[in-house]
């Protein structure tokens, strides 16, 4: 666990310029797996999330829809709040960056960097995408249009206040050498690398003619660009520069994001940060993106996976262990409602549900024992579940927690437990019953609600990583329906 007894994790603030997708649920379930992992730890946790909620692309879509900014944003925001609701997520902090507290904070934070002499007025000339609101040169575009998303980009001209990043080259790459896990995971450290060392440009942080945005302090004709507003949102929420929030949890410990967003938390933002004379985020972990049936998630296709209609006919649970269990994190996924059904019916029904099912209707006919010798817990490799989860890894995991149910389950058929008698059965039924309880520890971060319903049955309270040994279990069995239940597939 973190050393010094606390754990920040953050999601990235998702746009509102529309509604959440499996993108946006992938990140914040993994931070949520993350934040309830730490809490069974017993670290003081804050998990903070929230919407990004000014720019171009918000004022435009506020306008399509006949709305004002604010209306428009507000209405959006309580999409993102309902679906965290429906997913189970635990966060401690849901920041807005249209909230005078953030707002406030954005502009403190740009006079501190101006005062230290790097922030200075220019003009500025490039291209610009509307869609992914950000600025590139001739070198970077891709066939003419916007090397991120494809699509057309526009010249402009206008006089903007720039950051000197290329003041921070040096101290960037100095400092990761010094924090070789601060770009995670491994294999994308190298792309970051080499942009650095090739030479960073100074960068515009202010418009002129968008102006649904945080005013820029000092200068009524300019306006605080998008990313950088966003940015400050990971000091703003926990209440920087004096808030106990702010003094109790910065630095970050993580800030988990999607890989297209890697650049400006794994570079500007450390580099603002430097500026700023405050600490750096201990680590900026960049997953990769879910596809559809093997096919790029994009709006002109109209293939964006919505968690409501998942959630309209599986179970959250389902959902939350699917994603985390398709894809190891950092690498590329698809999804697929096959294999969403594949996973139900092979590890959550037949792995997962028919061994709580078999352990508690043994109990039931033959009674528990509290005590007895603790076979199975040499099965239990608890320290590689400790170390996989310290290093984000939460497929492997889950790998681990799915090694030792189907241990247990072999434990059942080996042993032939509905044949005992004596001494002998009410050994194998305390084995049981202390390894689904250690079960559902290990797996309350991925699957709450589940993990709920077996404590329930089990007759125990919900338990901690320091529970997670055989000698404990003092429960009163009662057992309830499945799990999970079975998922017929239509035969097409």
């Amino acid at each position: 666990m973190n050393q010094l007894g606390k754990f920040y994790i953050t999601t990235p603030i998702y746009y509102v310029n529309d509604k959440p997708h499996i993108g946006h649920a992938y990140t914040t379930i993994l931070a949520d797996i993350m934040a309830r992992w730490h809490r069974l730890g017993g670290d003081s946790v804050f998990f903070l999330t929230g919407t990004d909620e000014h720019g171009e692309k918000v004022e435009a879509a506020a306008a399509k829809a006949g709305q004002t900014p604010q209306r428009f944003v507000d209405s959006i925001v309580g999409t993102y709040v309902e679906a965290w609701k429906k997913l189970g997520i635990s966060y401690d902090g849901f920041v807005r960056t249209t909230s005078p507290e953030h707002v406030r904070t954005v502009q403190e934070f740009i006079r501190r960097i101006k005062a230290n002499g790097d922030v200075y007025k220019g003009q500025y000339e490039g291209w610009y995408c509307v869609s992914d609101e950000s600025f590139w040169t001739d070198l970077q575009l891709k066939d003419g249009k916007c090397p991120e998303c494809g699509r057309e980009v526009k010249k402009v001209r206008e006089e903007s206040y720039f950051f000197r990043l290329s003041a921070y080259q040096d101290k960037l790459l100095e400092f990761y050498k010094a924090n070789p896990s601060f770009l995670s995971p491994a294999s994308r450290s190298s792309e970051i690398l080499n942009r650095v060392r090739e030479g960073l440009k100074d960068v515009s942080i202010s418009r002129t003619t968008v102006k649904w945005a945080v005013p820029f302090p000092d200068d009524a004709n300019h306006w605080v660009y998008v990313w950088v507003d966003a940015l400050i949102n990971y000091i703003s929420a926990i209440g920087w520069p004096e808030g106990e929030g702010y003094k109790t949890y910065w630095p970050a410990d993580v800030h988990l994001v999607g890989k297209e967003i890697n650049w400006f938390h794994s570079v500007i933002w450390p580099a603002l940060l430097l500026s700023a004379k405050l600490p750096l985020p201990k680590k900026v972990f960049a997953h990769g993106w879910w596809t559809a049936d093997g096919q790029k998630m994009s709006k002109s296709k109209g293939n964006f996976v919505d968690p409501f209609t998942i959630l309209g006919k599986y179970s959250v649970d389902a959902f939350r262990y699917f994603l985390v269990r398709e894809m190891p994190l950092g690498s590329d996924g698809d999804f697929s409602e096959k294999s969403l059904v594949a996973r139900i019916n092979g590890e959550l029904v037949a792995d997962l549900g028919n061994l709580v099912y078999r352990v508690l209707t043994l109990a039931e006919r033959f009674g528990s024992q509290p005590s007895g010798n603790p076979e199975l817990e040499s099965k239990l490799n608890i320290t590689a579940i400790k170390e996989r989860m310290a290093e984000l890894d939460t497929f492997g995991a889950l790998n681990a927690i799915w090694d030792f149910i189907r241990e247990t389950n072999r434990y059942v058929n080996e042993k032939k437990v509905w044949a005992l008698q004596g001494g002998e059965l009410s050994n194998a039924l305390y084995n049981l019953l202390e390894s689904c309880r250690i079960i559902s520890i290990l797996l309350s971060p991925f699957l709450p609600e589940t993990s709920a319903r077996i404590n329930e049955q089990l007759g125990v309270a919900a338990g901690t990583i320091a529970d997670c040994r055989f000698g404990v279990f003092n429960g009163r069995v009662k057992k309830g329906d499945y799990l999970f239940k079975k998922v017929e597939q239509k035969q097409g």
